[in-house]
Parts: C-alpha cells; structure tokens; sequence
C-alpha cells in the first residue's frame, strides 16, 4: 500500500510540474505573438482644405505609402497639447485630415504646413468616432508641408524642410499600434495574471501533497 502510494505522490508531483511549466512558457509566447501580429494600416485618409476644390481621398488599398506619410504626421502626438495656438492671422492655410478605419471616419485634425514659426496640428475634442480626448496645439514635424504636397496638397516646394523631422511635442509611438506605456501596462498586466495562476496552481499541487503525506503516514502507522 505505502509502495502504491508513494508512486502516485511521483506521478502527481510530475504531472503537476508539467503543467506549471506548460502555463508559465505558454502565456508569455502567446502575449509575445499577439505583440508581434502585424496590425491592418489605417484604411485611409481624407484631406480637405485651401486649393482643394473636392476632398483628397487616400487609401491604403492602392496608396498604402502616401496613407502612412500622412498618418505619421500627427500619430506621435501626445495626449494632451498647448491650450492655445499662434494667432489666426499667423496660421496660413488649414488642411483637415481624417482618417478612416474602414469605411467609418476615426480622427481628425487640422493641420497648418505653412504656420509662422513651425508647422502646427490641432486636434479638436470633438471626434468622429466619439473618443474623449482633450483639444490641444501641437507642434508639427518640419517635412509636414512637403508630406502634404507628396501626397497632392497644393502647396509650393519647400526646399529647406525636404529632410523632414519632428517639430516638438511630446512624442509617443502611434496610440493603436506600439505606444511604449501600453506594451508595458500589456506585459504588467499579464505578468500579474501568470503570478497568480501559477499560485493557485502551487496552492493545490500543496494541498494535494499535503493530503497525499497525511494519508501516508496514517498508513504506514
């Protein structure tokens, strides 16, 4: 009988350790393939503005560069900007961009390429896809009138921003794709849930021994 049951305690105690190391490597591959999954590009973008006599309607399907070109000019904005902006009168020409996930409007922004001082972006509170956010300035990248032209603004050639770069701001990684905060929240998060599987799992393979040495040792008695 003691022979019996000690083999059981060994099968058990096997069983159990695979099955800790099984949930442990398991979670952590699967998070790190979702991480890793290519996200779709934003269906498209369309612009409106000074010189556009009809909407400029960019899609990813058959323009998938000059979509991310436009889409890269206000995705590294942080969430919150300056309350307020230059001065009407020193903004230039507006361009409204909105851009679509799939066939439905998302976000939009206004974008000044020609502003005194530096490009400039607004982001209005108001969504269309109904998100809070908060209404704010930004600076804008120093290529943004030659993105804008690329992509069939009319705009003039602007021979000393053609090498581009980031206006200012607080700069993150696009919201939807690989914002640094989320990724690491993401990996707390499920470091947190793997902890406590791996407790309970603990938990009973104790228990189990437990009742298993009690058992024992009543027989062996």
């Amino acid at each position: 009988m003691v022979g019996r049951v000690r083999r059981l305690l060994g099968r058990l105690v096997s069983v159990a350790a695979v099955a800790v190391l099984t949930v442990g490597l398991a979670s952590p591959a699967r998070a790190a393939a979702e991480r890793a999954a290519p996200k779709p590009p934003p269906a498209g973008v369309d612009i409106t503005g000074v010189g556009l006599t009809e909407p400029l309607r960019l899609r990813a399907g058959n323009q998938p560069a000059q979509v991310v070109a436009v889409i890269d000019q206000v995705s590294w904005f942080g969430r919150t900007g300056a309350a307020k902006g230059p001065k009407a009168a020193d903004l230039g020409p507006k361009y409204t961009i909105v851009v679509l996930a799939g066939d439905k409007p998302r976000q939009t922004f206004d974008l000044y390429p020609l502003a005194k001082g530096g490009p400039r972006a607004y982001r209005p509170a108001k969504q269309p896809d109904s998100r809070k956010t908060t209404a704010g300035w930004f600076l804008g990248r120093l290529n943004m009138s030659e993105t804008l032209r690329s992509v069939g603004v009319p705009l003039e050639r602007q021979i000393d921003t053609v090498s581009g770069g980031v206006g200012g701001g607080e700069r993150v990684i696009p919201e939807d794709s690989l914002n640094p905060a989320k990724d690491i929240d993401d990996a707390l998060a499920e470091l947190q849930r793997l902890l406590l599987l791996n407790v309970g799992v603990m938990l009973v393979i104790t228990s189990g021994l437990a009742g298993i040495a009690l058992l024992i040792r009543r027989r062996t008695r």
